[in-house]
């Protein structure tokens, strides 16, 4: 969130979404337009808007950053996978096993069909 004062009401600062603005123009003060489509004059002027928009996304990329390190360095679930890689990565490939192939039936006698024909009355 971004703090910002609206126009004539210094005293009275309030947060702001950075992802709702869509745009911010100065005619002559500075309008910022939402993306509900609501305009908010404030007092700050269009570059201050842009710095804390831009500081505030710093601030949360930055912060996930360092999550998504702390969750690398500190987690034993990614030392065991790498642990798991590093050993089947060195380990020499093998010959594919096998398996015996089938018994070849040569001598069978054939099947005979049995009859599906309904016994006849004599």
């Amino acid at each position: 969130m971004i703090t910002l004062h609206r126009l004539g009401h210094d005293a009275e600062p309030f947060q702001l979404n950075p992802d709702l603005i869509v745009t911010v123009e100065a005619n002559p003060d500075t309008v910022i337009t939402l993306t509900t489509g609501t305009k908010i004059v404030v007092a700050e002027p269009p570059e201050r808007v842009a710095r804390e928009v831009r500081a505030c996304r710093v601030e949360i990329l930055t912060e996930a950053l360092r999550a998504r390190r702390e969750e690398r360095h500190g987690s034993a679930g990614v030392s065991a996978r790498r642990a798991t890689h590093a050993i089947l990565t060195t380990m020499e490939p093998r010959e594919p096993v096998l398996a015996p192939a089938p018994p070849v039936l040569s001598a069978v006698e054939p099947v005979r069909p049995t009859s599906l024909q309904a016994p006849t009355a004599q």
